[in-house]
């Protein structure tokens, strides 16, 4: 499991770092106004159905099917079923784009309400970049189940590796968008998120090709196992895409406040992603298959044993993660997005948000790592049921805060309602004896708080020290500053660790020495 882990979240990580530089090109060329709260707006759409459908509903709903078709009937048999939802699935999302192509006004007033109040700019200019970007839905989605197909197969680098070409293609059309002029922009980056799809699709077909496990297109039809598919799929689409749905919610009351609120809580949410994507993403994409044999081989401790395991690799990255966001949020923005159009205000505003993002970093991570204990039983119900008491939640909140709070409402209502939703699908698997977290991981998890405290306290410290002079600074004396700031914190966080005795410097070593014989 530590492996694929690696594996998969080595790839996301990269994936990350390059998302990291196209959003700085973006901030850079667009500042954080009515253009770039026009185009978040259309990057929104298709990438909400890319997160729910890439990294949840649809993979929790068929990997577990297509695993246990293949284990109990073979290729062919099992190559069939994906073939028959591949087909479906291309055939239902070009309707619906197409549909969304047409309407795009109305669609975009459902979820940007406030545009069309404010001046008819970033109205506009959303309908017009949405409809570039609207066809990325297709493509993404179809990859999304390619990659679901060579996970169930473990082959988790194919699929983790093919998401990079999404940022590769991105930067490429900002900087040719910069070269065109200011205004063209905006659009270039469009068009590179639709073409991206294009590229992903065809490097997983590829990938699955070479790995004998392509999906055929046939006919589509509502077999039984697509029937089943479908019943598991649709509430599951709502109990794993919380998370996004919640950021969504965001994103409609951002478009009530006042211009840039969208983009502040946009660049605050991409250094957020950083340690979620990477973490978060692995936990998904690793622990379903695994869980779901355990499941299938009715080895209950075995499944308590693999998720208390989970949780303790989640808690010693997310914390630090969010504690050290929390502690030099100014200094990370500052010194990522700090350029060009993006002003000390835009800079101030989203540190802001980021630490609101960061306080609910490890409970995001966790509903992660809990849903796949749900799916691979074959339950999507349990998480709908949490997921609509949270997105419940997560409004209520948005609505009672936001005139008070401004865009300091929606990502703290977010990290609230993501609380909520930890706790409850906790104690849910512990109440049908899935989870049963033992007093040495218990203890664990208060050692490795009470390191990742002291490391936050550091970082607190060395930022004050450098905060004032930060906005006169050149990038690369800030990049130096924050990379020094980070190093030494991670270099006392992992002395703390070993000195707790969460960690084992003698048993490290023995690992990776055998990692490095394979």
């Amino acid at each position: 499991m530590l492996r694929n882990l690696l594996t998969v979240g080595g790839w996301t990580m990269l994936s990350r770092l390059l998302g990291l530089v196209r959003d700085q090109l973006l901030a850079m060329f667009l500042g954080a106004g009515a253009v770039q709260d026009a185009y978040q707006i259309a990057f929104r759409l298709p990438n909400m159905f890319r997160r729910l459908f890439g990294e949840g509903a649809l993979n929790a709903a068929f990997v577990p099917l297509f695993t246990a078709r293949y284990e109990e009937q073979g290729r062919k048999q099992a190559l069939l079923l994906a073939g028959q939802a591949f087909s479906l699935l291309l055939l239902w999302l070009t309707f619906l784009t197409l549909l969304a192509e047409i309407f795009m006004p109305w669609v975009i007033d459902l979820i940007a309400p406030g545009f069309r109040h404010s001046g008819a700019e970033r109205f506009t200019l959303a309908v017009q970049l949405t409809r570039i970007t609207m066809p990325y839905t297709v493509l993404i989605c179809g990859a999304a189940l390619v990659a679901g197909i060579l996970n169930a197969r473990s082959h988790f680098a194919a699929a983790s590796a093919a998401y990079i070409s999404f940022n590769i293609v991105g930067i490429a059309a900002i900087l040719v968008g910069a070269y065109c002029g200011q205004h063209s922009v905006a659009p270039a980056s469009a068009w590179g998120i639709t073409l991206s799809g294009i590229v992903q699709l065809a490097g997983l077909l590829w990938a699955a090709k070479r790995a004998g496990v392509m999906p055929p297109l046939v006919r589509p039809t509502l077999s039984a196992d697509i029937k089943r598919l479908l019943r598991r799929m649709m509430p599951g689409l709502i109990g794993s895409g919380v998370t996004q749905i919640n950021l969504t919610i965001d994103t409609i009351i951002a478009t009530l406040l006042p211009t840039g609120s969208i983009s502040w809580l946009y660049f605050a949410d991409r250094v957020n992603q950083l340690p979620l994507g990477v973490l978060g993403a692995a936990l998904g994409t690793t622990l379903l298959p695994l869980f779901t044999r355990h499941i299938t081989a009715n080895d209950r401790p075995a499944l308590q044993a693999s998720l208390n395991r989970a949780l303790d690799y989640a808690l010693l990255l997310s914390l630090p993660a969010m504690i050290g966001l929390f502690s030099l949020a100014p200094e990370i923005m500052a010194t990522l997005f700090g350029y060009g159009h993006f002003t000390p205000r835009d800079v101030h505003n989203s540190a802001a948000a980021l630490r609101m993002y960061a306080l609910g970093l490890p409970a995001f991570i966790i509903v992660k790592l809990l849903a796949p204990a749900f799916f691979a039983e074959g339950d999507t119900t349990t998480p709908v049921r949490i997921g609509f008491v949270t997105l419940g939640l997560n409004l209520a909140l948005n609505l009672l805060l936001y005139r008070t709070l401004a865009h300091l409402a929606p990502p703290l209502a977010s990290t609230l309602a993501a609380l909520v939703n930890m706790l409850a699908l906790g104690w849910m698997l512990w109440r049908r004896d899935s989870f049963r977290p033992t007093m040495t991981s218990l203890t664990r998890a208060g050692r490795i708080l009470g390191a990742g405290v002291l490391m936050g306290l550091w970082a607190w410290g060395g930022a004050a020290l450098f905060t004032p002079n930060l906005p006169n600074w050149h990038a690369l004396p800030k990049l130096g500053m924050l990379m020094l700031l980070i190093s030494s914190s991670a270099a006392l966080y992992g002395g703390l660790l070993l000195l707790l005795g969460v960690l084992n410097l003698t048993e490290l070593r023995a690992r990776l020495l055998q990692r490095l014989k394979r």
